[in-house]
Formats: structure tokens, C-alpha cells, sequence
């Protein structure tokens, strides 16, 4: 064992004790140069969904944090929409060297992760994530059945970007109808962080709705397009938290909310689509505390596993998606109540459906006398 897998070995028994998880897969295939990670967070209701990010890790740590990290998320977002999936993710780590590779080379670094997720028998299913698309899927779908999101040619659901962009919506008019008492987006200043895929179907839907917009992004040609697309204002990543707006949206990746990040924050709101926003869970008191409202993540982002979800009913897409906005406002309810971080009230609203149905598949194993029967 060498000095850089010692250190990474440790920290997979003290973050997987620490979750807890079900599963941890590594596959590296010497061939491909694939090194890719599998968590598989829960399957008690359902086989593990969750998306494959190939990006950019600057160690195999961090890669390792960002995976347990989402795929506990994954499992929380089936279980608060009462679907029947578990919580898995997938990363890839794609060094930047990688990407002046031919598209030959990455049809073969994916040919070799759906290998990898072919041997795990149907525990997780894979789909599109940050750095992945639909033709990604496509190809994974060459080597194994467990995977979405390939694109339509293959009947397959495409892009959720759309769909989870709609949820986001409707949870940025949640956070509005519990901070100002309308939910009417005229008029109404959204700062969005982050215009990739999501992001930019959030701006042209707010664009719809006569926001006031600002944009924030690393790419300048991006950021450039949608400026020019929406007439919408844009400020650079280093001051984008000083904005004074009703609603920061962040929709890049996740673990942008820190201490600092609170302290300065002029919006009293957060609602946006990145996953794991909070740097910890601690900081979702820590925004409490400051009055500033903040909707879960993993609520308000989960449009795109509806969409996977119930994939051929057009309407209860539309029907559970626009139930975020419900979700919500009681979740802030709930806060309100009990004096908890919105965060928490979710996980603890998640926690309790996977408990309900873990005694109700267990339920002959209980006596009667403990009522374990009566809600199932």
C-alpha cells in the first residue's frame, strides 16, 4: 500500500461509518484509464438511482466525499417524493488531459463504465450528471440495462434539465410566497449562479415570468450568450454573493454555502438547483439563525427523477412536480414550528418515510400489540 492510497483508505471507513452506506464500489480498468466510483447510499426503497458526474477532481478524496455526499442526497429526494427508488451516484474522474482525447476515446471510457455497472446486478441505476449527457447514456446502454436518460433515439427520457429547471421554478416561488407573501415572480430579483443546463432553462423560465434576472458563471462565453439572450444583468463569481436580490439561485455544483458565505449573503432567500449547497449541515442553522430562508436541495431539485420516475405519464410529471411548491411551504411551516433548519426538517420528513416502510416490509417480524401494521 502506498502513501496516497493509505490516506484515502482511512477516510472511506471514517465517511461510510459516519453516513452510513450500504455499498462502495471503485472500478479501475487499466485499458481506458477509467477510475470511477460507485456509492450506493440505500436500497430500501427501491434500486439506487442517481447520476454519473465525469469531471475534474484535483484528488481521489474529493472525489470520494462528492459521491457519498450526493448519493445520501439521491436516496432523501426518492423517499421525500415517495418514489420507489434507493440512493446511489457515480463519479468519473476525467483529469483535464482527457479531454483533448478523441470522441473514440470517451466512447470507450463509458463502454468500460457500463461494464462496471453491469456487474453490480441491477443495485444502481445510472444517468446523465454534471460533465454527462444523454449520448453518454447511449453508450453506457450498449453494455447494460440499468441506466436513463439516453437520448430520444433510443426512447430514452433525454435531458432532465427542463424538468428539474420547472421544480426549481416552482421552489423559487415557494421561498417568495413564505418571504413576501406572493409568489408572483414580475418584477422580482432572482440571482442565478451557474448557467449550464439547468441554469439556463431556469433564466429562460424566469425570463417568461418578467423577473429581473442576474447571471453568474466561470464561462464567459456563457455567460455572454445568455446576457445577450435574455437582456439580463451579469456579475463575476467574486461578488456574487454581494448582490442585494430577493432569491440566489445557486445552480453550479454544490458546497457553496459556508460560514463566510452567510455572513455576507444579501438575499434573503436561497432556492436553486445545485446539489449539496450547504459546506455542512450545520449551516442550515446557521442561516436560520440569520434569517435567511433556505429550500433543501434536494427538494427543490428533484424535478429531473420525476421526469425518470414516471417517464410515460406526461401529467403526473407535471402533477408531482408542481407539488415541490406544497413540499416546501410546509417544510417552512414545519421550521417555523419547531424552531429547526429547513434542512433538517426534510431529512427528518425523508428519515421517516424509508422507517414507515422498513417496518411495513418487516411488519410479521413485530407483535401486534406495536402497531406496526396500522400504516402500512
Amino acid at each position: 500500500m502506498n502513501d496516497i492510497t493509505k490516506p484515502m483508505m482511512v477516510d472511506v471507513f471514517k465517511q461510510i461509518s459516519s453516513l452510513p452506506f450500504a455499498d462502495l464500489h471503485f472500478r479501475n480498468d487499466p485499458s481506458t484509464q477509467l477510475k470511477a466510483i460507485v456509492a450506493i447510499h440505500s436500497t430500501e426503497l427501491g434500486p439506487a438511482l442517481g447520476g454519473v458526474r465525469c469531471l475534474s477532481y484535483s484528488n481521489t478524496d474529493r472525489a470520494l466525499k462528492d459521491v457519498l455526499q450526493l448519493a445520501r442526497g439521491m436516496t432523501y429526494k426518492s423517499a421525500i417524493n415517495r418514489l420507489e427508488y434507493g440512493g446511489g451516484k457515480a463519479v468519473i474522474l476525467y483529469p483535464e488531459m482527457f479531454k483533448k482525447k478523441s470522441a473514440e476515446y470517451r466512447n470507450a471510457l463509458f463502454s468500460a463504465f457500463g461494464d462496471f455497472i453491469e456487474s453490480l446486478n441491477g443495485q444502481y441505476i445510472t444517468a446523465v450528471d454534471s460533465g454527462t449527457g444523454p449520448d453518454d447514456m447511449d453508450v453506457i446502454a450498449r453494455r447494460t440495462n440499468h441506466v436513463v436518460c439516453t437520448s430520444q433515439q433510443m426512447k430514452g427520457t433525454g435531458d432532465p434539465s427542463p424538468y428539474t429547471a420547472q421544480g426549481v421554478l416552482r421552489g423559487i416561488q415557494a421561498v417568495l410566497k413564505k418571504s413576501t407573501g406572493s409568489d408572483n415572480l414580475s418584477g422580482r430579483h432572482i440571482l442565478v449562479q451557474g448557467v449550464g443546463h439547468v441554469g439556463a432553462s431556469l433564466v429562460e423560465k424566469l425570463n417568461k415570468q418578467g423577473a429581473k434576472i442576474t447571471i453568474s458563471d466561470s464561462d464567459n462565453t456563457l455567460l455572454k450568450k445568455y446576457v445577450e439572450k435574455f437582456s439580463c444583468d451579469a456579475v463575476s463569481s467574486n461578488n456574487v454573493f454581494e448582490v442585494e436580490c430577493d432569491v440566489f439561485s445557486p445552480c453550479a455544483l454544490g458546497q457553496v454555502i459556508d460560514s463566510k458565505v452567510v455572513s455576507k449573503l444579501k438575499a434573503p432567500a436561497i432556492a436553486g438547483a445545485a446539489n449539496n449547497q450547504l459546506m455542512s449541515d450545520e449551516m442550515g442553522e446557521m442561516l436560520r439563525k440569520a434569517g435567511i430562508l433556505y429550500a433543501p436541495d434536494y427538494v427543490i431539485n428533484s424535478g429531473g427523477m420525476l421526469q425518470i420516475a414516471f417517464i410515460n405519464d406526461v401529467g403526473k410529471i407535471a402533477e408531482k412536480i408542481d407539488q415541490i411548491y406544497m413540499t416546501l411551504l410546509n417544510i417552512f411551516e414545519k421550521s417555523d414550528q419547531q424552531k429547526m433548519a429547513t434542512n433538517r426538517v426534510a431529512d427528518r420528513m425523508a428519515e421517516a418515510v424509508i422507517e414507515q416502510h422498513y417496518h411495513c416490509k418487516h411488519a410479521s417480524a413485530y407483535p401486534p400489540e406495536q402497531g406496526v401494521n396500522s400504516n402500512c
